[in-house]
């Protein structure tokens, strides 16, 4: 037991140069332009929600970590009818079976006026019940807004063994 403890502790600490120094250069422009071309390129199907959502936000880099206890964390750009209005800060407190580190990108789309509100105004929270879709070929034309919103994942690299109950929440600053 004593050996696993070390392993994941020298698991985490490895990884977590990757994760930790990611999220802070996240934001910018160019992250975000380069996300969304990389999500279109993996499923073309993706466009739809770009062009038909009223508003998005894209975490280029979200770090997550954790053992029994993990958390995650990223920093976005937020976009209304496809003009930048804002940042935005996501934030993951997850508990239950975890060991590992992973970083995903991450996009979330608002189907209308009201979805977007509750982000921007920090009452928009997801929990268990809410759940991403993994980006590949043809996984946006089966997805539909679920509560107003579609979230859309894909992975960048690490290792990440879990059986957990999460919940992201937001700040938003506009612009």
């Amino acid at each position: 037991m004593r050996k696993l403890i070390i392993l994941a502790l020298v698991l985490l600490v490895g990884t977590s140069q990757i994760f930790l120094s990611a999220p802070a250069a996240a934001s910018s422009a160019a992250k975000v332009s380069q996300t969304i071309s990389t999500l279109k390129k993996k499923d073309p199907s993706i466009k739809y929600f770009f062009n038909k959502s009223y508003a998005y936000a894209v975490f280029p880099t979200v770090g997550k970590a954790g053992i029994g206890i993990g958390g995650a964390y990223g920093k976005g750009r937020v976009y209304r009818q496809g003009r930048y209005v804002g940042e935005a800060e996501l934030t993951q407190v997850s508990i239950g079976f975890q060991l590992g580190g992973q970083a995903y990108s991450e996009v979330i789309f608002f189907q209308n006026s009201d979805a977007y509100r509750k982000f921007t105004s920090g009452k928009l929270k997801f929990g268990a019940q809410v759940s991403a879709v993994a980006v590949n070929k043809g996984a946006a034309a089966k997805t539909a807004f679920q509560n107003g919103v579609a979230i859309f994942t894909a992975t960048k690299g690490g290792l990440m063994y879990e059986a957990t109950v999460a919940g992201q929440s937001f700040k938003f600053k506009g612009r």
